[in-house]
């Protein structure tokens, strides 16, 4: 590559090349014969060269468009590099020393302990992901310069520059009315334990921005991809360009399944505390409304609950939609094609696009430990249900005993003042 294009770091081309011809290539007699039609040279497009190095610069407008954000990131250490200790430690000492509390007072130091974790973690999860993250960056890099040399036009991000810029400033201020709400509602969050969060929570809006920014890019390079094979259909021996599409389609689809492998560890421990402090919050709140009814502080808790199943509410949509929009849509569209209006070798290569599509599902996977959609939305609110309900027995059980205490306190007290009023007259009669 010259030296006008930097690029990103750890990328190996030819694991991604050796992928996709794998991923491809199906062992069935017709597959073999539509690849033999064309020249290997015209299959897979015109090859991207050392010579395209101005190009890739040129034409990368998705790193363009969103690279506020990503400088945001770096400022705010991607992953942090300042932490404040002082808040985690008091946090901890007042955990360490609540022994004697009851256990709801407990709760409270357990949700913000659990938010002051990913500051801790995110280095694992984050940094050691480093080389999958490049290559998922230069992934996006070339195929846009492929796209612009098949298509002969370039993949246009209508507005997502101002939507980067927009969503870094929004990171920021939705972390400051978070955290400030905290201290307005909670009686013992201080003000000077506001620093050790307002990072962390901006960090979470900014991961959540970057996940709706790459799935709306998938959305809109799909768009594009069908329109360009709409209007490929209609011309006259499209053969060729439909089966050049069919490999840009599976690169698309390879992107998404890398952005989930770039962001595997990061993103799990982003759902594993979204899941662990939303329960403890709701059981906070609601077992303090049990006993004294609602007050500001359960109020600091539903604001809690709401953010973080706002933020993976956002997560599992947005990669539901994008998911449907560059297979289910896309195939739907291949499915409508009136095959009885195109040649025969067209045909053939519509059908290896739908077979290309069903062998490489569009779909987002965090390395294998689960699909980003909203089957994990409804199941962290199935998990969260059935928790809740085990600690809400558990807290019920506690007030039943406590109520039968105070019950046989007062009976206690009533028959002791009952005996002291039935003895006073006898020792009056007795004293005269």
């Amino acid at each position: 590559m010259n030296k006008e294009f930097q690029g990103y770091r750890v990328y190996d081309s030819s694991d991604h090349d050796r992928l996709r011809k794998r991923d491809m290539h199906d062992k069935s007699d017709d597959k073999n014969a539509g690849i033999r039609d064309f020249d290997a040279k015209e299959l897979y497009g015109p090859k991207i060269t050392d010579k395209d190095g101005a190009l890739l610069d040129a034409h990368d407008s998705f790193y363009k468009t969103t690279k506020s954000l990503l400088v945001l990131f770096q400022i705010m250490g991607v992953m942090p590099i300042m932490r404040v200790p002082k808040v985690g430690k008091e946090r901890l000492t007042k955990f360490q020393n609540s022994s004697n509390k009851r256990f709801d007072e407990v709760i409270y130091n357990i949700i913000f302990l659990s938010i002051l974790i990913p500051h801790f973690l995110l280095p694992i999860a984050s940094w050691r992901h480093g080389p999958q993250v490049a290559i998922f960056k230069n992934m996006w890099t070339h195929y846009q310069l492929k796209y612009l040399k098949i298509t002969d036009t370039p993949i246009v991000f209508p507005n997502l520059y101002l939507l980067t810029w927009g969503l870094c400033i929004f990171s920021w201020t939705l972390s400051f009315a978070v955290i400030l709400s905290q201290h307005y509602l909670q009686e013992d969050f201080e003000l000077w334990y506001t620093f050790a969060y307002f990072h962390i929570i901006a960090m979470l809006d900014g991961f959540c921005s970057l996940w709706y920014i790459n799935c709306n890019a998938f959305g809109t390079a799909s768009r594009g991809l069908a329109m360009n094979l709409h209007k490929a259909l209609e011309a006259e021996h499209p053969a060729l360009k439909v089966a050049q599409y069919r490999h840009l389609w599976v690169d698309l689809s390879h992107m998404m399944q890398q952005l989930g492998r770039a962001y595997s560890n990061m993103y799990g421990i982003y759902c594993m505390v979204i899941f662990f402090t939303t329960t403890i919050s709701l059981y906070g709140a609601l077992s303090e409304i049990l006993e004294h009814g609602l007050s500001y502080k359960e109020m600091g808790l539903f604001v809690i609950v709401g953010y973080c199943m706002t933020l993976l509410f956002i997560i599992c949509n947005e990669a539901y939609h994008a998911s449907r929009k560059v297979g289910l849509e896309f195939q739907v569209r291949l499915l409508n094609v009136n095959l009885g209006a195109i040649d025969r070798k067209t045909q053939r290569e519509v059908e290896m696009f739908l077979v290309a599509i069903a062998k490489n599902p569009p779909i987002m996977n965090l390395d294998g430990f689960t699909n980003i959609n909203r089957e994990l939305f409804t199941a962290n609110i199935s998990f969260m249900s059935t928790y809740l309900i085990v600690l809400m027995q558990f807290k019920l059980t506690l007030l039943r005993q406590g109520a039968r205490k105070t019950l046989k306190s007062i009976v206690k007290a009533v028959f002791n003042t009952s005996t002291t009023l039935l003895d006073d007259p006898v020792t009056e009669d007795d004293e005269e």
